[in-house]
């Protein structure tokens, strides 16, 4: 759940949406633009700091998204993506209106499960099988902004941008399920050096170990996610959609086993094409 700190307030380049938000609340922004929706971390004066409240709202997001949406764009206004959990959180008074994570720590295990459960919530729907989600990451990206860059399905990076997992450094581990695509992304040895030792992982190393799909200067940050969305939208929704299932089955599958998903996944798309699909 953790991170460093919120810092001091900071300000730089953002993309000004002409839609309507259909969410905004609590540090977070959703505008859908057809099939592409942006979901926006909004608090820059706290370098996008996270809170419960900020994780009901985007657990929210993925409720209220409109069918038609094929792409989520992530990003945050400042200069950092999110430089994760706020202090506040580990302070005895913690948010107004919320259980301080030490009388969580007091409670039941139950109630403790049940309220990283809630949290967890926030990060888990933007791999849904309909949806391909791009995080588009500037600056800072720890802690819980780290865990929120890898719960999108791609990640474009800003050649300034640091990631770092830095909650063993607080005597907690990530629990934001963030650790099965980190050992996914960059295989076990590798996400065990960079969360124990909780040091910072610099864009050009990101790319060149799979963190990152693609870095890019800071200034082309938001027209490179962009690109990338409308080349997602270039194919067939279903197409993409079944090769993304093969995908993110293919590790716990066998290879006869993926075969044969292969196989399956083929026929329904002949049949569809050919008009005589369910």
């Amino acid at each position: 759940m953790a991170s460093p700190d919120s810092g001091s307030p900071e300000s730089g380049p953002s993309v000004v949406s002409t839609t309507a938000p259909v969410l905004d609340r609590d540090g977070v922004r959703l505008t859908v633009d057809e099939a592409v929706a942006t979901v926006t971390l909004t608090n820059a004066a706290k370098r996008n700091a996270q809170s419960p409240a900020l994780w009901r709202a985007l657990t929210e997001v993925g409720r209220v998204l409109p069918g038609s949406v094929r792409v989520v764009l992530l990003r945050g206004e400042g200069k950092s993506f999110s430089a994760g959990l706020d202090r506040q959180a580990f302070t005895p008074e913690g948010f107004d209106g919320e259980p301080s994570f030490i009388d969580l720590a007091r409670g039941a295990d139950d109630e403790l499960d049940a309220a990283i459960a809630e949290y967890q919530d926030a990060f888990t729907w933007w791999r849904r099988g309909d949806l391909v989600s791009i995080a588009a990451v500037q600056g800072h990206a720890i802690g819980a902004g780290f865990q929120l860059a890898l719960a999108c399905d791609l990640r474009v990076a800003a050649d300034d941008a640091q990631f770092a997992m830095r909650e063993t450094s607080l005597g907690l581990v990530p629990d934001l399920t963030g650790t099965h695509p980190l050992v996914s992304l960059v295989g076990y040895a590798r996400a065990l050096e960079i969360c124990a030792t909780g040091r910072f992982v610099q864009a050009a190393e990101a790319e060149r170990i799979g963190l990152a799909n693609l870095v890019v200067p800071g200034d082309q940050l938001d027209a490179a996610a962009q690109d990338l969305a409308a080349a997602l939208l270039a194919a067939p929704r279903d197409a993409v959609i079944e090769t993304k299932a093969l995908l993110q089955g293919a590790v716990g599958r066998s290879y006869e086993e993926q075969r044969r998903a292969e196989r399956a996944a083929q026929a329904r798309r002949l049949r569809d094409l050919a008009g005589i699909g369910d």
